[in-house]
This record gives structure tokens, C-alpha cells and sequence, in this order.
């Protein structure tokens, strides 16, 4: 029998009258926000349990397990509700969809003695008044639910039974390969969601015509996960010939590139590791070989950084594309070395202005939406985990309104014995953590294409819902057993599933699977399913015989599910997969990891005579303060606290400089400081920088290099002790001068690598970031996006500074490296890094904050913001230029009291030092230029900078 038990919130105690329902407020403002006017909304959870229970037993947990008896209460229905004069949509999600509520609820009520089969759970929002059945689907589709993953309902739903999976029978698919023509193996290519080159897939035929036989569907998909774009990054690993031309398509030059990613930024990181083997540059342990970067910490521990995109499935499921992105990137760390405790997370959004205007083309969910999606999924999955949120970064542009950008990373701690890993023959091949289902199914090459307008359709089945509970578990779990020398290897089970985990485990020595052993999260999942599923939360670990029983046992006391499928090791070092008896795949491990043939590119580089990147020294024509107020409000400069303080940045207790700084802790910090051992001092820094904004792709990626470290030095971060990981966005670069684009980054990245002695650790790529629009044909493509992440280690986090100003009567630099573009003065970029360091390690800066978006006027804004305090302003002719400039390597420094003029200690720099005014009491900014002066107070400085995303 299934029971239906709704819980809402609770009448308030005293005369009876309804409590404010926040839930139900928070729809009808959205309503209201796409120009619908609905009266008020009272929401209820659902929970739907099947069971053959006491009716008592179910009365007994609605009262004690479903309501919090002091604001919400129970009620069990079984018969519809009277909905006469109002109206109902009901949200629940669709079958097989991870539901992480109905799996905890389970477990309760069995803890109660209730024996269940199964939860679902959903939620109604039930509107005052008869609303037309037209608005209400609209209205479901706009606001309320995503039809992925989720189904609506316009009465109360309550089934009589669950639909239920079928027992998958067995039946063994080859596909025809070998008489295929150039267009038939196209389309083999496309229709099988394959997504391979046509000079892959006439290897791939020539494979299996050297072995007489047609390949298994297995087989087949099992190479496209591996060689898809999001596995193996073909494109930057291609050669490239590079022709440079001018504006008029003259060929001025030519170049090659045998491997572009190796000659460019692993060659910096190669020349820099030498280098520093007798400096005292940043200790780098594993670089480009592992799930992420990894770089000395002390005498005893590491650590370790990677960022990762989720793009493609938060554009089709925001709130599960975003979650699962975090969830992964704490997976790379877990799977790092013999695994990483993670520290810290990182998040970086880039998504289309919210107030874009509907109609918006079909297939795109509005930006305003995807952004408190994506939010709430990071929210949810980080705090679940109970790892800190720290740092991050909105950034609001047009172009990315098909393809919304969504950058996860994660900091861990690492002992330096354990950095290593090795597969050995005759592990088991052991499965640790959530069951497989249909969720993820060809994630890895769905997210290697173009998106359209029927990617919501046509990929469904690549979207994943997470369980942080059962990945924290998980997490638990190996910690454990690596402290206890369980396991000689561990990776995480993500993009590609079994397939990519199994598959790089095993490359050296092959491995055995038998695919019915992996457990299912329900039945009918064919094997080809059971292989390539990215259902998330799972861990594969390589376990020596030895240690198997010890393994399992821990597992099961910490109720995680863990599993042998097979075992690594075969003769022939290939790759073997059965089910039932039936063997459905063999392949050579060295066709599948070295077989792919690397494409020969073509980028053309425009070569032009203008000066890209110079600062806009324009002074303000509508008056300086008026135009401050503009730029405050703006949504890349404004407030992100809406989104900050839904994250938790303190678990753990290690947060030394926080998201946001100041008094009121209300101002935007330029990096975030960790104390990951709490009998230490010592400390991790991390920051970002990223410049979408500029044109020239060699000067966005100077641009975002340059803003990363001067993030982290704002804070007291040694530039000559940091590392940096490289996050490329692009769009498709099958157009041979986006291709010369991508090549410009990668060039920028090992000239900025070399000048400033900081070497790339870790990166990833997603490409292919556009969309088209299939009615119109329009093709929306993302500005190239480079996002850099900056990591290093400070030895006294007592030394490091905030960016809310401290002391009245304190003196106002800006200090500002000398040249108009970044690329032109990378060696003054790094030597202003270093003398602002040393200005900071020597206690002589009371406040530093870096200029960056909007000038340093605003950042000096931002300054008083945090600290309440006010400051007086008289740039002089040769700062007011500079006012709203927006260049590299600047930045507005507040000297301590005892500091003599900071100018004496800046002799010989590269870099014009300008004493620009003084902090005062009075909470207000007056600026006094040309013999005129403007005043603004700090409350509306803060009402400016606040006010646009306080959603």
C-alpha cells in the first residue's frame, strides 16, 4: 500500500493564525518576476512511502520523523484534497532519478520498524484562486520544475503503485562496423551518441577488422568514453600548424606545434621544476599525472588542487549539473595519490545577465534561474559534505546564455608518503560507495558536442542527481583505510563511470570485470549501461588479496556498500568484461589508451597592429561619484553575499581570511587563507582571476593570470611560492580561427608561467561551449573563457592582511605596475607581486585590496564598505586618469601609521606609486579633484554595491 503524507508549516500557537510560509513567498516573487500576478502560494512536502505497514506505525513517524512538531505538522491523506478555490501543481521527480530525501527517509522509518519498500518524495504549491490551467503549466515550467527530471502534476497525486524497473534479459548486441562507408560510420558516430572524428572511427574499423569480427556495443562505447574529448583532451594534446595573418588575410608567418599543450604549458612547468630545484620556489610533487596538483605543504603533508567544469549538465539540469560538479571535484581529491582529505571548495559561475528578456530559444532555461539553481546545488553538496565554501566568482555576460559555465574546485590535505600509487596484478577491483543506475549515461561524450535544442530530450539520461551523505560516507570510509594501508590505489569513478575508472587503473595490466557483480539502484539496466553509467558517489579501489577482508569489514561498519567486480591483471594485459558467464568485451588496454589517432590542426592567428588590453584612462564626462554608483551596482562588480551566505565557510574551523571581511563581515575578500592544521600557523591561500571581457586571447589569459596572483598577494601570498591550474572554456574550435585563439591562451600561459616563475600543477578543458538554436539557426558561443586558480603557502597566517580599511588618518596608495597592456610588461607584473609582498611580510600595509573590475575607485569603495570607515581622495592629475582605469597589477594599499612614506621603500620599482589621499572617521568617500569636490557616504556605497543581486 502507498501512503501519502504531506507536512507544512504549522499554524502559529496563539489564535490560530497561518505562519508566513518563506517557501511559497519566494515562488510567487518569482511568478511575479516573469510578469504573472498569482495570490498566495502555501507549499507542502510529499512523501509517498509503499509499504505494508500498521496504519499506526505510519500516524506514529508522520508525528515523530516527518514534522517539526514546533513549526510544521503532519497529515496523512488518503482520499484528494478539496482544492475548490484554489489551484495545485504537484512536483515529484520521475522514476530512477536519485532522490537522496526518499533514501534517508527509508533508512529512518526502518530504524522506526517500519519495513519499507521504497520513498519518493515531491512538493505542492497550492495557489489562492482558480489560476487557467495554461498559466499554471506555465508557470510549473518556468519556475517551479525542470521536465528532465522531474514530472508536474495538476492534482494530488497519489498512485495505487510505483512504476517499477523489469529484469534486463540478457541479449548480446554487435554492431556492424567493418563494411561501413565514410557516411555510414558518421552516423554509427553520431546516432550511437559516439561523437568520434571520422578519422576515429575508420581506426576504430580498422581495429576490429584486423580481429575478423564485428565489435560488441560495449566495445564500442567503451572507446568513445575514453578517446572523448572530456577524457583524453585530443584537442590540446593535437599538433597544430599555426599560420599568423594579417587583418587582410596575408600570411605573415607560420609555425608548428607537434603536441600545443605539451610545448606550451607543461614545457613551462617542466623549465620552472627544474629551476626551482635550487630556489626556493613552490615544491612541486605531482604534476599533470594524477586527479590533481600537488605541491608541499611542510615536513609532512601536501597539498593538492584541481577545478573542474560541469557545463553541459547544468545547462540541462542546473541544480544537479552544479551538485554532482562539486561532488566530483571532491572525488578528484579523495581518488588523488592514495586520497586527499578535502579542505576547502571553490566555485566560479559564468552565466547570462538575469534579467534577459522571454521568449528565450527552446532548450534554454532562463539565466536568473540557472544561477539560483547552480548556487543551491553547490550550497547543498559542499555543506552536506562539511567542507568549506571559500572562494569564487560571478561573472554576467550575454554569450554565455546557451552554455552557462560552472567551475567546481577543491583543496586537500595529503601526507607526503602517500602521494604515489601503483595498480598491482591480482588487486580486486573493488566498488565503493553508490549503486549504478541509468543517471550519467554517456555524460563524458555527450559533453565532448555542440549543444541545440533538443539536448534536454535527447541526453535525459546524462543527467545526475548526487547523495553528498553517502559521498561523505565514502569519504570517510577511505580515509580510514588508507591510514591503515588498505588499498594500493584509488580513483573516482566519474566521467565515463566503470569504463574510464577501471580503464585507467588498468592500463599497464590489464582487468577482468564481471558486470553483474556491480550493484544496481534498480533492475533493467542493460550491461553496456552497468559500464558506462556515471551515476555518482562511487570510488574504484585496486585492494591487494590480503587486505580484502580487512576492507569490507570497515566498509560495512560504516554502512557503505562495497563491492568486488573483478580483478586487475590479465595475460594479455587486455581488457576482459563478462556478465552472467557471457564474455561481452575484449580489447587491447594499448588500442583503447593509445590508439586513438591525434589530429593534425590548422589555427590561423589575426595578427593586428592595435594595442590590445590598454587601460581606459577615459576620465568620468557624468561626474565621478555618479559614475562610482553605476559601477557598484553593476552585476559583475556587485555584492555576491546572497550567494556567499548560503555556503558554509567555517566547517572545519580552519577559515582564517573568509568570503567576506570587515567589521560587519559585508566586504568582498581578494583570496581566501586556510589553516587546514589547527596546531599550525601555516597556511593555504587560494584565488582566481578570470578577464572574459577582453578580446585578444593572449591578453584575457595574461589578464587572468595576473588577477589570480594579485588575489593572493593582496593577502600575503609569496608569488615566488605559488602554483596555478588552467580551467579552458572555449567554444567550438573546429573554426580554424577560434583555433588560433586557443593556441594564443596556451602561448600566453607559458610566457606568463616562465616571467613570473609559477608553474601550471593541474587543468582541464571543456570545448565545444555553444549553442544552436534549431528553429532560427542561431548560434550563441561563449566568449573564450580562461579561468586560473592560484594556490600557494603561507607561513604565518598571522601576517596576512584584509581589505577593509583600518586607521583614521591611515595614507592611500596606488600602486600600479608600469606599461598599457599586460603581455608588454610581464616582468614589472611579477617584480610589483613581489614588492607588495614584501611590503605585507614586513607589517607595513595596515589593508590591501587588488584593482580590478570598475578601477580603483571602486575598489577603494569596496574598502570603506568593509571597514564602515570613509576616506578623502585627491588623486592629482596624475591619478585621476586612473580612476576607473581597469589594468594589470594594480592595487590600493593602506600604509600602518608607523610606516614611513611607502614610496622610500618602492625606489626603483617598476611601477608609479601615487599617494592618493587618507582614511577618515567620517563615514564617507569625498573625492576633491580640479578644485571640485564630490561626497558620497558609505551607506550608500553600500546601498549600490548591495542592492542589485539581494535576491
Amino acid at each position: 500500500m502507498i501512503y501519502r503524507i504531506d507536512v507544512q508549516t504549522a499554524p502559529l500557537a496563539r489564535g490560530g493564525v497561518a505562519a508566513v510560509d518563506p517557501l511559497g513567498e519566494a515562488v510567487r516573487h518569482q511568478i511575479q518576476e516573469f510578469g504573472k500576478s498569482v495570490g498566495k502560494i502555501t507549499t507542502r512536502r510529499i512523501f509517498l512511502i509503499d509499504a505494508d505497514a500498521d496504519p499506526a506505525g505510519i500516524e506514529r513517524a508522520a508525528k515523530e520523523l516527518f514534522a517539526d512538531p514546533v513549526v510544521e505538522s503532519a497529515e496523512i491523506m488518503t482520499f484528494a484534497p478539496d482544492d475548490s478555490g484554489h489551484s495545485r501543481i504537484e512536483i515529484h521527480l520521475k522514476p530512477g532519478v536519485m532522490d537522496p530525501v526518499a533514501a534517508s527517509t527509508e533508512m529512518a522509518l526502518r530504524d522506526m520498524g517500519i519495513m519499507v519498500r521504497e520513498v519518493r518524495t515531491g512538493r505542492s504549491y497550492v495557489v489562492d484562486g482558480n489560476v487557467p490551467r495554461s498559466e499554471l503549466q506555465e508557470i510549473a515550467s518556468r519556475v517551479l520544475a525542470n521536465g528532465v527530471i522531474e514530472s508536474v502534476h495538476f492534482d494530488a497525486y497519489l498512485p495505487k503503485k510505483f512504476e517499477t524497473g523489469r529484469d534486463y534479459q540478457f541479449h548480446l548486441r554487435h554492431v556492424s562496423i567493418r563494411d561501413l562507408d565514410d557516411a555510414g560510420l558518421q552516423k554509427l558516430s553520431r546516432e550511437g551518441h559516439l561523437f568520434l572524428s571520422p578519422a576515429e572511427m575508420k581506426a576504430v574499423q580498422s581495429y576490429f577488422r584486423g580481429r575478423d569480427r564485428e565489435p560488441t556495443d560495449i566495445e564500442l562505447e567503451t572507446i568513445a568514453q575514453t578517446w572523448s574529448e572530456h577524457c583524453v583532451h585530443k584537442t590540446l594534446k593535437s599538433a597544430v600548424d599555426v599560420e599568423v595573418q594579417d587583418v587582410n588575410g596575408k600570411v605573415l608567418s607560420t609555425r608548428r606545434y607537434k603536441n600545443l599543450i605539451k610545448e606550451t604549458i607543461f614545457d613551462s612547468t617542466m623549465q620552472l621544476m627544474r629551476r626551482d630545484r635550487a630556489t626556493a620556489g613552490v615544491e612541486c610533487l605531482s604534476v599533470f599525472a594524477d586527479n590533481a596538483g600537488v605541491i608541499g605543504f611542510d615536513e609532512t603533508d601536501a597539498v593538492c588542487f584541481k577545478a573542474e567544469t560541469h557545463n553541459h549538465p547544468s545547462a540541462i539540469e542546473p541544480y544537479g549539473g552544479s551538485a554532482t560538479g562539486v561532488g566530483g571535484v571532491i572525488r578528484d581529491i579523495l581518488g588523488t595519490g592514495l586520497a586527499a582529505k578535502p579542505i576547502a571548495n571553490t566555485d566560479v559561475f559564468c552565466v547570462a545577465f538575469p534579467n534577459a528578456a522571454s521568449p528565450l530559444p527552446k532548450g534554454i532555461i532562463h539565466p536568473k534561474r540557472i544561477l539560483q539553481q547552480v548556487v543551491a546545488g553547490v550550497r547543498d553538496y559542499g555543506n552536506r559534505m562539511g567542507i568549506p565554501t571559500v572562494n569564487g566568482a560571478v561573472y554576467f555576460d550575454d554569450r554565455y546564455l546557451g552554455n552557462p559555465l560552472v567551475f567546481c574546485g577543491c583543496v586537500g590535505l595529503i601526507p607526503r608518503d602517500k602521494i604515489h600509487k601503483e595498480t598491482g596484478a591480482g588487486d580486486a577491483v573493488v566498488v565503493m560507495g553508490g549503486r549504478t543506475g541509468r543517471d550519467g549515461i554517456h555524460g563524458a561524450t555527450f559533453s565532448s558536442a555542440e549543444l541545440t535544442d533538443t539536448h534536454a530530450d535527447e541526453f535525459s539520461h546524462a543527467v545526475q542527481i548526487g547523495n553528498a551523505i553517502t559521498e561523505k560516507k565514502v569519504g570517510d570510509v577511505i580515509l580510514q583505510a588508507r591510514d591503515r594501508g588498505l588499498f594500493s590505489a584509488v580513483t573516482d569513478c566519474g566521467a565515463g563511470g566503470l569504463s574510464s575508472a577501471v580503464g585507467e587503473m588498468g592500463e599497464k595490466i590489464g582487468a577482468a570485470v564481471d558486470l553483474e557483480k556491480v550493484p544496481l539502484k534498480y533492475a533493467g539496466l542493460r550491461y553496456d549501461e552497468i559500464w558506462i553509467s556515471e551515476a555518482q558517489e562511487r570510488m574504484v579501489l585496486a585492494v591487494p588479496g590480503g587486505k580484502l577482508d580487512e576492507l569490507l569489514a570497515l566498509a560495512k561498519s560504516e554502512d557503505v556498500e562495497t563491492t568486488v567486480v573483478g580483478v586487475f591483471g590479465t595475460a594479455e594485459r587486455d581488457l576482459i568484461l563478462n556478465y552472467h558467464g557471457t564474455q561481452v568485451a575484449r580489447m587491447s588496454m594499448d588500442f583503447i589508451h593509445r590508439g586513438i589517432p591525434m589530429p593534425t590542426r590548422k589555427a590561423v592567428v589575426v595578427h593586428s597592429d592595435k594595442a590590445p588590453g590598454a587601460r581606459n584612462d577615459s576620465p568620468p564626462a557624468d561626474g565621478t561619484i555618479r559614475q562610482l554608483l553605476q559601477l557598484l551596482a553593476h552585476p559583475n562588480i556587485a555584492s555576491k553575499h546572497w550567494i556567499i551566505r548560503q555556503y558554509d565557510h567555517e566547517v572545519q574551523g580552519g577559515s582564517v581570511i573568509k568570503p567576506l571581511t570587515g567589521p560587519l563581515q559585508i566586504g568582498p575578500s581578494d583570496a581566501a587563507v586556510l589553516r587546514p592544521k589547527l596546531n599550525s600557523h601555516r597556511g593555504v591561500v587560494v584565488g582566481c582571476g578570470l578577464s572574459p571581457h577582453i578580446e585578444d586571447a593572449y591578453e584575457m589569459s595574461i589578464a587572468a593570470i595576473d588577477e589570480a596572483i594579485r588575489n593572493v598577494v593582496a593577502v600575503g601570498a609569496d608569488p615566488n611560492t605559488l602554483a596555478i591550474l588552467d580551467n579552458f572554456c572555449w567554444p567550438s574550435v573546429d573554426d580554424e580561427k577560434t583555433m588560433g585563439t586557443l593556441v594564443r591562451a596556451c602561448e600566453a600561459c607559458r610566457d606568463a608561467a616562465l616571467a613570473f616563475g609559477i608553474p601550471f600543477i593541474s587543468g582541464k578543458d571543456s570545448l565545444h561551449n555553444q549553442f544552436t538554436d534549431g528553429e532560427t539557426g542561431r548560434v550563441i558561443r561563449i566568449p573564450n573563457t580562461l579561468l586560473i586558480s592560484a594556490i600557494g603557502v603561507v607561513d604565518d597566517v598571522r601576517k596576512c592582511v584584509t581589505m577593509d580599511l583600518k586607521n583614521d588618518g591611515g595614507v592611500l596608495y596606488l600602486v600600479a605596475a608600469q606599461g598599457l597592456n599586460a603581455s608588454a610588461h610581464l616582468a614589472n607584473l611579477i617584480e610589483t607581486h613581489r614588492r607588495i609582498h614584501d611590503l605585507i611580510s614586513r607589517g607595513y600595509v595596515a589593508s590591501c585590496h587588488d584593482v580590478s573590475d570598475g578601477g580603483a575607485l571602486t575598489a577603494l569603495a569596496e574598502m570603506c564598505i568593509a571597514s564602515g570607515l570613509g576616506a578623502w581622495i585627491c588623486p592629482g592629475i596624475a591619478a585621476t586618469t586612473r580612476l576607473f582605469a581597469e589594468g594589470s597589477g594594480a592595487y590600493i594599499v593602506e600604509a600602518n601609521p608607523s610606516m614611513d612614506d611607502l614610496k622610500d621603500h618602492l625606489k626603483n620599482a617598476p611601477c608609479d606609486v601615487l599617494d592618493i589621499g587618507h582614511v577618515t572617521r567620517e563615514p564617507a568617500l569625498d573625492v576633491e579633484n580640479n578644485g571640485t569636490r564630490e561626497s558620497v557616504t558609505v551607506a550608500d556605497l553600500t546601498r549600490a554595491w548591495r542592492g542589485t543581486l539581494d535576491w
